[in-house]
């Protein structure tokens, strides 16, 4: 099998923490052959994909995790796996990417199938579901948001383009400060964004659950630390073991079905309280923490996923 992995430049992987890293050597531990790219080495000609990727040998030492081979040209038709693991932010740079990822025909699986990766907007796409998620608004005005604001007391604004915690703010009906957050956020009325009604338990973690296929295989709590109110690891959140509720079961058993249908292999939703707040399709992580937890290997049932998904081709 030949898989190709589509992703940000593999010098910046940190080995430990890195989902895509240990799908790669998930890929090389079962002998398969293994190789690299980015998206800006990404092309089309006359209707067909083109990659220029390099082979990766792969070794969990940071900095001297991965030994590349010589430039070669091939087209996506020509593996097996095609890995879109481009992290965010998600804008009209990744979508035109998408475009190209539509040219790639059977048998040769795309993860995740690029018409799903601009369908579901990872804040967008969970309002279809209005029962599983916060009161929520989406809007441009101000002035719609300030009034959301002084009916619930306490909201969220976050962009709908956003990552990683990135531009992410609570906002009280009384923050002296509101109106000139809020000129940020929509940038002066002439951006979307998402308003929603803070969630008080979000002190006690954000959860990232893991589905494969529309099931899920693992999960993850993500608590705020020191005075940074987000559950992102990178801004600090320490991360602790977990099990899903029946409310979390429930989100679930909703969605999977959706995600499979849309060729969404591997996906990390997030949970707070009992309300959904995001289903990130673009590059989800977590497969390290949740390993180490649970005692669980959750690359090697991504990629049997998606080797089931190209036999099925």
């Amino acid at each position: 099998m030949r898989h190709l992995f589509l992703m940000d430049p593999i010098e910046s992987v940190l080995v430990d923490r890195d989902s895509t890293f240990a799908l790669m050597v998930e890929a090389q531990r079962r002998e398969h052959e293994v190789l690299y790219a980015t998206v800006d080495n990404l092309f089309a000609r006359d209707g067909k994909a083109y990659a220029v990727a390099q082979p990766a040998e792969l070794r969990p030492v940071q900095g001297q995790h991965a030994r590349l081979g010589a430039e070669l040209t091939l087209g996506l038709d020509e593996v097996d796996v095609v890995w879109m693991r481009k992290d965010p932010p998600f804008h009209m740079g990744y979508i035109f990417n998408t475009y190209l990822l539509d040219y790639v025909s059977r048998p040769t699986v795309v993860v995740n199938a690029p018409a799903g990766l601009r369908a579901l907007n990872e804040k967008a796409w969970a309002l279809r579901f209005p029962e599983l998620v916060p009161t929520s608004l989406v809007t441009q005005s101000m002035s719609q948001i300030r009034a959301l604001a002084e009916e619930l007391g306490t909201i969220v604004v976050k962009p709908l383009d956003g990552n990683g915690g990135e531009g992410v703010f609570i906002v009280r009906a009384d923050d002296p400060n509101i109106g000139v957050i809020l000129e940020a956020s929509t940038r002066h009325g002439q951006r979307k964004i998402l308003a929603q009604r803070y969630l008080p338990e979000a002190v006690e973690g954000d959860k990232r659950i893991i589905l494969v296929d529309g099931e899920v295989v693992g999960a993850t709590l993500r608590v705020p630390t020191g005075v940074d109110h987000r559950g992102n690891i990178h801004v600090g959140a320490r991360v602790q073991a977990t099990r899903l509720t029946t409310q979390e079961k429930v989100i679930c058993d909703t969605l999977g079905p959706w995600l499979k249908a849309e060729g969404q292999v591997f996906v990390g939703i997030d949970v707070i309280g009992d309300k959904l707040t995001e289903v990130n399709v673009t590059s989800p992580t977590g497969i390290h923490e949740i390993n180490a937890f649970d005692n669980v290997c959750l690359e090697a049932l991504i990629v049997d996923a998606a080797l089931a998904r190209r036999a099925a081709s």
